[in-house]
């Protein structure tokens, strides 16, 4: 079984997917965040043809670990996601996670242009990631 991360942006949620060991993560894809349903049909295919057992979602924190804006904007998108889909949805620190995966596209030579579109499923891969290393401690 799988786990999915997703990072959630007003435009774009980046997706990512473990691998069936829970070991790795890839990132995957970047889907529109609106309208909800149609995005919410789409996780819901993606768990079928993938078997995914959970999905970890980032919450952003500050700095200093207090709760901004941004994070009462996932708090709600989590919500949804567990009044519509079957499977347990956590949310998980995602701090820095967007700078790391630019750093990461920047080192990789990727073109600004194309940075635009792959930073979103690159930072749920590093958002995943880091689940589960927490979890193999």
């Amino acid at each position: 079984m799988r786990i999915l991360g997703l990072d959630p942006g007003s435009v774009r949620v980046g997706v990512a997917l473990s691998d069936s060991l829970q070991m790795i993560a890839q990132p995957l894809d970047y889907l529109a965040a609106t309208p909800f349903d149609e995005l919410a049909e789409r996780l819901r295919i993606l768990i079928a043809e993938q078997e995914v057992e959970s999905i970890i979602v980032g919450m952003p924190r500050n700095m200093d670990g207090s709760y901004g804006p941004a994070a009462e904007k996932s708090r709600a998108f989590i919500a949804r996601l567990k009044e519509t889909l079957t499977v347990p949805v956590r949310e998980w620190d995602e701090r820095l996670t967007s700078a790391q995966a630019n750093r990461i596209l920047i080192a990789g030579n990727v073109s600004r242009s194309k940075r635009k579109e792959k930073v979103d499923k690159m930072a749920a891969a590093i958002l995943l990631q880091s689940f589960l290393d927490s979890q193999s401690l």
